[in-house]
């Protein structure tokens, strides 16, 4: 029997997924879990999206369609960046494709060769190193800071072109997963006028785009100049409540966005043309809702970060951006002895036989996540409280944790976290 490449044995899945896999196990065995580790929405696909969706299929459009898309959801996409971040895009900028998450193997596809350095700033989304490793390209990390608000800075981009033998790519991610940083248009231009000259190019991942709660949504494809170079990536998995659809598009220079097409067609063929529909739907008749689920969950997002930051031994930075909260638990995992993405685990598993909080330890998220944990607001209101009403108890179970700690070994804190 063939074995496995030795890409695929090294190959680390999301742990958002695992997670979940894990809650879902356990309610099967009938205990109750608040979910907070997957970044999907509690709220129903918006209603136009549906509407269309079902439409579509019941007139039969179910069958192969262009690889980069329908040409109308290319120019209703086309409409929507221009009027909402002023990205001066026509249908030939847009590719569509399953999801914003593709595009980050289709950038690294289209514009990098191996040995090309890529900038990442983290903590950051676990699937970014996979992908640029695939391609033989390799990942520079730059961390972000609490105290910088979990921004990017030009710096950090300067010193990348300063000193990386080959510097030609650079993953940009605002609003941020896991940190809910934001972005401002200063940070952006002054990265911009870094490297308009040069031949680096941006992966810009805006999935969050409209979940914004302190100013507004900033893309770096929108300044001058930096079209040619970005590959803007969108989801309608957040701001529609389409997840399950998979449906996505990039904004692109014409020829990228070509290019990004012959990789979908040698791929995947094409996006499904009934979600391609309803995704169109959802752009044209869909805002209302959307801007409702926005304020829904920026509600939300403001009871979890409260809630939190009353907790002893939790730091919380109130997040500008996103659904998630990604609280400092240092004090906590020194005094208990166990790594951060252990006492998510210990949250889920061994804190309680009936009850538990999945979540995520922030060393999901790389190395300089360790220390956080990342809760999403994926759940009710009411649920979110009984989460975090559960918390503080479950942090005071010192025996539970020991016990825990004994039969996972691996996840016992080897140094501590604050050298305070």
């Amino acid at each position: 029997m063939p074995h496995v490449s030795s890409f695929v044995e090294g190959l680390t899945a999301e742990t958002a997924f695992t997670v979940l896999a894990a809650a879902r196990r356990l309610k099967e065995n009938g205990k109750e879990v608040v979910e907070l580790e997957i970044g999907d929405s509690p709220f129903p696909s918006t209603p136009a999206a549906k509407a269309a969706g079902i439409e579509a299929i019941e007139r039969n459009q179910t069958g192969y369609c262009p690889s980069m898309g329908l040409m109308s959801l290319r120019a209703a996409a086309a409409e929507a960046l221009n009027l909402e971040f002023g990205i001066a895009v026509e249908a030939s900028n847009i590719v569509v494709a399953s999801g914003a998450k593709p595009f980050e193997a289709y950038f690294v596809d289209a514009l990098l060769e191996p040995g090309d350095g890529v900038l990442v700033f983290s903590p950051h989304f676990p699937t970014y190193l996979p992908n640029i490793e695939r391609r033989g390209c390799r990942a520079v990390l730059a961390p972000l800071s609490s105290e910088h608000a979990f921004r990017p800075r030009a710096e950090q981009v300067e010193r990348f072109l300063a000193t990386d033998p080959r510097p030609r790519g650079i993953f940009l991610n605002s609003p941020h997963n896991p940190t809910g940083g934001v972005a401002l248009r200063s940070d952006l231009e002054a990265i911009a006028d870094l490297i308009r000259s040069s031949d680096v190019a941006v992966f810009s991942d805006e999935p969050y785009c409209h979940m914004i709660w302190q100013g507004k949504h900033e893309s770096i494809a929108a300044l001058p100049g930096m079209l040619e170079r970005t590959v803007a990536a969108y989801t309608f998995s957040k701001s529609y409540s389409m997840s399950g659809w998979r449906i996505g598009f990039a904004a692109a220079a014409p020829a990228i966005a070509e290019a990004i097409g012959k990789l979908i067609n040698v791929s995947a063929s094409c996006a499904p043309p009934f979600v391609q529909l309803a995704a169109e739907a959802a752009l044209k008749r869909d805002e209302p809702t959307r801007d409702e689920y926005m304020s829904r969950f920026c509600h939300k997002v403001e009871r979890l970060a409260a809630g939190l930051a009353k907790i002893e031994g939790v730091r919380v930075a109130v997040p500008t951006g996103t659904f998630y909260v990604f609280p400092d638990v240092r004090a906590i995992c020194d005094r208990l002895g166990v790594t951060s993405h252990g006492l998510a685990m210990y949250l889920l598993e061994g804190a309680d036989d009936r009850f538990g909080v999945a979540c995520l330890g922030g060393e999901s998220f790389g190395e300089a996540g360790s220390g956080f944990l990342r809760f999403s607001c994926a759940e009710t209101d009411e649920k979110i409280d009984r989460a975090l009403a559960f918390l503080p108890e479950a942090f005071s179970r010192v025996d539970r944790v020991r016990n825990f700690l004994e039969t996972h070994p691996k996840f016992r804190l080897k140094s501590l976290y604050l050298n305070e």
